[in-house]
């Protein structure tokens, strides 16, 4: 799908609402006849299923695409995030996490590698 503004995107989502209302608003009128039983139950119990089965199929084939977009836009906005994230990290944080990385290793009874300036260094004889 080509890159989508906004203003398009809403405009898409906003069409998808209304076509699923109107779907909506079928089944209700199916009901109402059928509250006024006039026409057959059976056959307006049909149509209900007929035209949300259409619903149904159509909002697959047209939230497939719009799914793909989001999932880009969540990849590309994402970026944006991380970037920023990035900026504000400090670097001495690497130092931090490994100090916890290491911490929980030992609570799990596993021998954590070992971290470079912290080791001791046995004295000379």
């Amino acid at each position: 799908m080509a890159d989508l503004d906004v203003t398009k995107k809403l405009s898409v989502y906003h069409l998808l609402y209304r076509l699923n209302l109107s779907f909506a608003n079928i089944v209700r009128r199916c009901r109402q006849l059928e509250d006024t039983r006039v026409v057959p139950s059976k056959y307006l119990r049909q149509f209900q299923g007929f035209a949300q089965e259409l619903q149904a199929e159509m909002n697959q084939e047209l939230l497939l695409p719009l799914h793909e977009r989001e999932m880009d836009d969540w990849y590309r906005y994402g970026k944006v995030r991380a970037a920023w994230e990035k900026y504000l990290r400090d670097p001495d944080d690497v130092f931090i996490h490994a100090e916890e990385r290491h911490q929980q290793l030992l609570r799990q009874g596993k021998k954590p590698p070992r971290l470079h300036g912290k080791e001791k260094k046995a004295p000379r004889r």
